[in-house]
């Protein structure tokens, strides 16, 4: 992240603050008034998160701004790199709908753990008490699968990710048998494979998700080798929502689909 974008988020936290205070709100109170959780109205006044459009124009009328929060958020915005997995991770845990494509292995919110350590330590990338802390980490995301009221995840995978040997056969099996678990018992998960015979198709440009917040905003996260990238510039959000309908036209049912990992669940023995 830029000097100038963290100092603009700084600022957003500042004038939040101010305004909260020159109006003797709590945060609660604040957090009522934006239609907005009260912890993520604090990870704003922290500069912990970086405040969605829709969320500075609520503050501006709110506090009837003018649109000055509108202005910052602006400011920030131009700088649409966020290189914190920490971002993400708590975008993640609020979002109400989750889109996500992966071409290469199982998506972390679907992981067995046996399966997400052997990603790990196939990387050999970290050290033993790293990879169990990763490990931990991603087991914990999971939760929000079971919360109150989880997201609606719809996951497209390649075929190919049923069939690239990652933690050895049984590995393997236990993750593929996880998949078929979830896409059968929870309702707001679906599970859909683009199939190998589809060829050449608009996924081989790589993974990501499309988050959609309580707002209605949508967000991208984009993952690369060393950092995730989260994007809310509305042109490339536009843009890889058609990604990730053209994605899905080329992806099987979700039964068939259940039925194909369950098939190839097999073979790993």
């Amino acid at each position: 992240m830029s000097v100038e974008c963290s100092s603009m988020l700084d600022h957003f936290a500042e004038e939040l603050r101010l305004a909260r205070a020159t109006s003797g709100m709590s945060q609660s109170a604040l957090a009522e008034a934006l239609s907005y959780s009260g912890a993520l109205v604090a990870k704003v006044e922290t500069s912990e998160r970086r405040p969605s459009l829709d969320f500075a124009r609520r503050c501006d009328t709110v506090f009837g701004a003018d649109g000055r929060f509108e202005r910052i958020q602006r400011r920030i915005s131009r700088e649409t790199v966020v290189p914190w997995f920490r971002d993400w991770a708590g975008i993640e845990a609020e979002a109400t709908a989750l889109r996500s494509f992966e071409p290469l292995y199982a998506p972390g919110l679907l992981q067995t753990e046996a399966y997400a350590r052997a990603i790990h330590v196939g990387g050999g990338l970290f050290a033993s008490d790293e990879i169990e802390q990763q490990v931990a980490t991603r087991l914990d995301r999971q939760a929000a699968l079971t919360r109150d009221r989880p997201p609606l995840l719809t996951v497209v995978i390649d075929e190919y990710v049923l069939r690239r040997r990652i933690g050895g056969p049984e590995v393997m099996r236990e993750q593929l048998l996880h998949l078929v678990k979830l896409g059968s018992t929870l309702p707001r998960v679906r599970i859909q494979v683009v199939p190998l015979s589809a060829g050449a198709y608009a996924g081989l440009g790589g993974p990501f998700v499309i988050a959609t917040l309580p707002s209605g905003e949508d967000l991208v996260y984009v993952e690369g080798q060393l950092h995730g990238q989260v994007i809310d510039r509305p042109e490339y959000v536009r843009q890889m929502v058609e990604v990730w309908e053209s994605i899905r036209g080329e992806a099987i049912s979700q039964q068939q689909s259940l039925n194909l990992i369950a098939e190839v669940a097999e073979t790993w023995t």
